[in-house]
Formats: structure tokens, C-alpha cells, sequence
């Protein structure tokens, strides 16, 4: 089907409204003159514009096409990932948020050598940006060839313009412009798919048909208690195997921590993260509503030809052009909708690989740079990483089968990160070595399982087309995970073979991955921590730890929770124990920092201010706004 002008229109319109986003926020204010302001957004946003950007970045043009085919495939079971979403997010905004904005961090692994040391830090980050690198280029472009395979539309035409507007709002507008068109961008994505799902119940016969014929035919699930992991989709792997992929994206993920540091108050962030449930919410429903209504058109309409040979992602596309070929306009909107998930997803990679090459790479052995060259090298990155981003695309497009390993290797990586941040957080005993071995344990097992199970699909894809647990693209949870469910295959799913030994290992459900992997890194991390000496509780910082035991068990006597703490003061937002579970005013923390990513002291650090009696010092302008207690001596 080919594109009218009112359709081209409505695609052009949305690239005219983001570019002049970033041009408004490069122009006004203070201009991105400082790296505050161009990285996080001088730290001035509420919660409401900052919680559906947090639902953009959640939300890829992947996933837009991959929970409905999802839907369609295999039924409504998919739907219970929405039960780990309560504490996917509550998690974060009680425990990771705090932690994190009470240190005035600008880079996430910051916290790393807060907490272990500086070789530690540098891990995670490269860690982390060799799983963003392989990712944008692909989440660019994988969308876009599914759209050129259905409707003609000009393919590197789409990349190229999709890349170099999202490069230049993300260069000239920083994180400001970046957060605002998320938020113009979501609106789009909402009004794509509300216009799909309307227009075909109407055309199937209203809502009741829709669920009547997914219903006769097996598509709406029941809660399946089956608790094997091996099962690909149950209740409790949506359910429990969905919240440690939540956290490795809401909990320690740079794209979406750097958004709460954004936040002009500890409160506007935790309050960020309770509005995006709802709004996830929302967004799972419209997808799955679409799978189901693609599901009642095509009993009622046979699939064609073409369409019965295509790929799910690409039946999507085919569902979506024959409901709204008599609307013009209306395809304009969809495929706007779809690539407003590209643009957030891929801005948001630019602003946090700035950020942390920036505050991690370049701070810390250029620790004199000027301000205003600090500023201009950080928006030279973020334009260097949006090239970079043009050119993974390129080779994506020449990886053929090994696409797929591209995305694999992207979602590896959220589940060792997480696990590693959790090593330091809950458990002070662990020492640098052991989170550096645990970190490469955790990543040596998960590129075991996945590409073990991604070669052993291959192998069984050309004589028995079974289904795969791992999936075609398997949880790339760290920007979505929605993505895991993408261009499934196409035929239907056999009866499946006993499997054993690394088979049977192989067959682990991708929703577990996370937990798998995070919780790898914590062992090894936790025994080598014990083999070559614990850290002294006495020499940790209080800030970096969450005391999770004495919180849990906080009705026990004072003296079993000092023991619980292993040694380690009460954090810095508790102070020291009392016998009813509270804690004496904190001794303000030494390693604070500055808006500048550096540490607090007397050279370079805040300048004095006045204090008043019991009201401790308060923060300058550009850092945050609530006030450390003084202990009272």
C-alpha cells in the first residue's frame, strides 16, 4: 500500500514538532551553557513531564509491533507482566531513587566508586555502553525495514532522517528537550494506537465481538500457577521473573536514573516513578487490545497471500494498513507513532552515553576542565554517539541472521548490572574484587545461556519450528520489556520435546534472565568478597548502603540490628539506631557531590553558606534543595 500526502504530511509534522522542541530549549533559559543544565536538566523538572519520559524510553517502536503480535500469536497471557509492574517501580522509589539522588549523582556508576573503588566504576560503564552501542543503531532500524517490507516506505530515507533529527534536538536541547519530546512523542504513540484499536472493533462489530471470537478460539488465558521456569510464559515467570527485569531498567538503567536526578526534589522523583504505573498500564493494555482486535479482523478477514508468508512484526503492519487504507491520514499517524518510539528510545541512548563518557571517562582524569569546555564536549558526544547510532544501523543492516544475536547481546547485560549494584547496596561485606569477578561471572553466564539458546534455535529452526522461550529477539529488557516478544516466527508451535542436559538449560525462560544473572553476580561476588577479605563495615560509606534486614526486621531489639547492618553506621538518611526502629540525625556525608561531577571539599567544593541552629546547611542553586541535619554533639 502506498503512502497518500496526508500521511506523509502527519510523518513530516511530528520530525517539524521534535526538532523545534530542542531548537526552543537550545535558545531559551540558560542555552545549555553548563553541564548541569545540558545533562540533567539543571536538575529543575517535575514529576509529570519526567514520568512519561520514563514511559518513552519503556516504550520502543519494537515493542509497539511486538506485544500485539505477541497477543495474536499466543494469547492474552502475556497480560501479567503488568503484575510485577507494582513492585517493579515501588522498589526504586523506596530503595535505588533515594540512594542515588541523596549522593547527587550525574552518572549512575558514580555510585560504584562511592561505594568499591574507581576500576569498578570504569566496568560498569564500559559495560554499559558496549550494550547501548550494539543496541540504537538496531532499534533504528529494525522497525524501519519491517515498515519498508509492508508499505514501500523509503527504508535509509527513514533511518537517516529519524537518526540526524534525534541527533539534533538531543545535541542542541540536552535533557530538557529530550524529556519534552518524550512527552510530545508519547501523546503520538497513545493516538497511533487508540486510532488502530478503534477504527478495527468498529470494523470487526464492537469490543464484545472482538473478545467473543479471541474467546472461542483459546486466546483469552487463565492464570497458569505452573512454576517451572522452563515454561516460557506463566504467571509467576511474569509476574516474579518481570520484576528483576523492571529493576534493571527502573532501578539502575542510566537512561532512566538520569531522569530522577533531573527532578527538582527527592519527592518529584519517587513521585515520577508511582505516575508511570499507571501510565504502563495503559500502554499494556492499548498493545494487547491491538493484538486481540488483529486477532478478530483476521478470522473475519483471511489473510492474503503475502500476508500468511509474513513475519509477525510485519503482519502488525498489514493489520494496521488494511483497517485504515480508507482513512487518509491515518497511516501518516501510526507510522508516527511508531517511530516516536525510535526517537525516544535512541535520544534517550545519546543523552546517557553522553553523560556517563562524560562523567566517568573524562571528569575523572581531566578534573580542571573548564565548564564551558566540559559543556561543549558533552554536546560533542551526544553528537558523535547519534553518528555512531547512523552507523550501527548501516551495519545492522548487514548482519543478516546475526541481527538477532546484536539484540541478544543487549539484553545480556541489564541483569549483571542490576545484580551488581545490588551486591553493594544490601551487602557491605563485599569488596571490589569481589564485584568485579561477580560482574564477569554474572556476564560470562549470561552470554552462556543466551547465545546457547539463540545457536540451539537456529539449529532446530530448519527441520522442527519450535517454540523458543528465549525468543527471536530475547529480553532486552534494559530499554523495554516489551522488545523480548519481536518477530517471533510465524509458524505455529508443535507439541515441545523433552529436553535435557544444556538443552534443557538452554530452554530457561528469557523473562528469568534477569533474575538468573543478577543473582549469579551476587554469589560469586559475595564468596570471592569472603575469600580475599571482607570489607570492614567501619570503612564503608553509609550513604552507598540500604540496610535492607534491619528495615525488614526492624521490629527486633536494637542490638540485633546493629548486628544485621554488619558494622555499617545508619545511612545517610537515617543516622544512628534507636530502640523503636528510628535513627538519630546523619553526620552530613564527605563524599557529596557537586554539580560539577566532583566531589565536596574545601577546594572546589560549595562555598560556605550561613547556618542556623538546627537547621543544618542547605545546598546552592543547581544541586538539591533539602536540607542535611547536623548531629548534635
Amino acid at each position: 500500500m502506498a503512502f497518500t500526502v496526508a500521511d506523509y504530511t502527519v510523518f513530516v509534522l511530528l520530525l517539524v514538532l521534535s526538532s523545534a522542541i530542542g531548537l526552543f530549549y537550545a535558545l531559551s533559559g540558560g542555552r545549555q551553557r553548563t553541564v548541569q543544565e545540558f545533562l540533567l536538566a539543571n536538575r529543575s523538572m517535575s514529576f509529570l513531564p519526567v514520568a512519561l519520559s520514563l514511559l518513552a524510553t519503556f516504550q520502543s517502536a519494537v515493542a509497539i509491533l511486538g506485544v500485539p503480535a505477541e497477543i495474536y500469536r499466543f494469547g492474552t497471557e502475556y497480560w501479567f507482566l503488568g503484575c510485577c509492574y507494582f513492585l517493579g517501580l515501588l522498589i526504586p522509589a523506596h530503595v535505588f531513587i533515594p540512594v542515588f539522588y541523596r549522593l547527587h549523582l550525574t552518572s549512575t556508576y558514580e555510585y560504584l566508586e562511592l561505594r568499591f573503588n574507581k576500576a569498578v566504576r570504569v566496568c560498569g560503564t564500559v559495560t554499559f555502553i558496549f550494550q547501548m552501542v550494539i543496541y540504537m543503531g538496531v532499534v533504528l532500524y529494525a522497525p524501519a525495514l519491517a515498515l519498508n517490507a509492508v508499505t514501500q516506505f523509503d527504508l535509509w530515507g527513514a533511518v537517516l532522517t529519524m537518526g540526524l533529527v534525534c541527533t539534533l534536538y538531543t545535541t542542541l536541547g540536552g535533557l530538557k528537550a529530550v524529556i519534552w519530546t518524550d512527552v510530545f512523542q508519547t501523546l503520538v504513540m497513545f493516538a497511533g494506537q487508540l486510532a488502530v484499536i478503534v477504527v478495527g472493533t468498529v470494523k470487526v462489530g464492537g469490543m464484545g465481538r472482538v473478545w467473543q471470537l479471541a474467546a472461542d478460539q483459546g486466546k483469552i488465558s487463565g492464570i497458569d500457577l505452573n512454576p517451572d521456569p522452563f515454561e516460557r510464559h506463566t504467571f509467576w515467570t511474569l509476574a516474579v521473573g518481570g520484576v528483576f527485569m523492571m529493576l534493571s531498567l527502573y532501578g539502575v538503567n542510566q537512561a532512566q536514573v538520569q531522569r530522577y536526578l533531573s527532578s527538582r526534589t527527592e519527592r518529584e522523583a519517587v513521585l515520577s516513578c508511582y505516575a508511570v504505573f499507571p501510565c504502563q498500564q495503559v500502554v499494556l493494555c492499548l498493545s494487547c487490545l491491538t493484538g486481540l482486535v488483529m486477532f478478530a479482523y483476521y478470522r473475519e478477514h483471511p489473510l492474503t497471500a503475502a500476508q500468511s508468508q509474513a513475519s509477525s512484526d510485519q503482519l502488525v503492519l498489514y493489520f494496521v494498513m488494511d483497517v485504515l487504507k480508507d482513512l487518509p491520514g491515518l497511516p501518516g499517524l501510526f507510522v508516527a507513532c511508531l517511530f516516536s518510539g525510535s526517537l525516544s528510545t535512541i535520544s534517550s541512548a545519546f543523552n546517557s552515553l553522553a553523560t556517563v563518557t562524560m562523567e566517568d571517562l573524562i571528569h575523572p582524569y581531566f578534573p580542571g576542565l573548564q565548564e564551558s569546555r566540559a559543556t561543549l564536549l558533552s554536546k560533542l558526544l551526544a553528537l558523535s554517539y547519534g553518528l555512531l547510532c547512523l552507523g550501527m544501523a548501516y551495519l545492522s543492516s548487514m548482519m543478516g541472521p546475526m541481527l538477532q544475536a546484536a539484540i541478544s547481546i543487549f539484553g545480556m547485560v541489564g541483569g549483571p548490572l542490576l545484580g551488581l549494584f545490588c551486591l553493594g547496596m544490601f551487602f557491605p561485606c563485599a569488596n571490589p574484587t569481589g564485584a568485579i569477578a561477580g560482574l564477569a561471572a554474572g556476564l560470562a553466564m549470561a552470554f552462556w545461556i543466551g547465545i546457547g539458546s539463540l545457536v540451539s534455535n537456529l539449529r532446530a529452526a530448519p527441520s522442527v519450528p519450535a517454540l523458543s522461550n528465549s525468543t527471536d529477539f530475547p529480553q532486552a529488557s534494559s530499554l523495554t520489556t516489551a522488545i523480548a516478544t519481536t518477530l517471533l516466527t510465524s509458524t505455529p508451535a508443535p507439541a515441545p520435546k523433552r529436553l535435557s542436559g544444556l538443552q534443557k538449560f538452554y530452554s530457561l525462560s528469557y523473562m528469568w534472565y534477569s533474575a538468573h544473572n543478577s543473582s549469579t553476580v551476587i554469589l560469586v561476588g559475595l564468596l570471592v568478597s569472603l575469600l580475599t577479605g571482607p570489607t570492614k563495615g567501619a570503612t564503608v560509606n553509609p550513604r552507598t548502603i540500604y540496610p535492607v534486614l534491619p528495615r525488614l526486621l526492624c521490629c527486633l531489639p536494637q542490638r540485633y540490628r546493629e548486628r544485621l547492618s554488619c558494622g555499617v553506621g545508619c545511612s545517610a538518611e537515617d543516622g544512628s539506631w534507636e530502640e523503636d526502629g528510628s535513627c538519630e540525625e546523619p553526620v552530613p556525608c564527605a563524599l557529596e557531590k557537586t554539580s560539577n561531577g566532583m566531589l565536596n571539599g574545601p577546594v572546589g567544593g560549595l562555598a560556605p553558606v550561613e547556618e542556623a541552629e538546627g537547621e543544618g546547611f542547605a545546598r546552592v542553586e543547581g544541586a538539591h534543595t533539602y536540607i542535611l541535619q547536623e548531629t548534635s554533639l
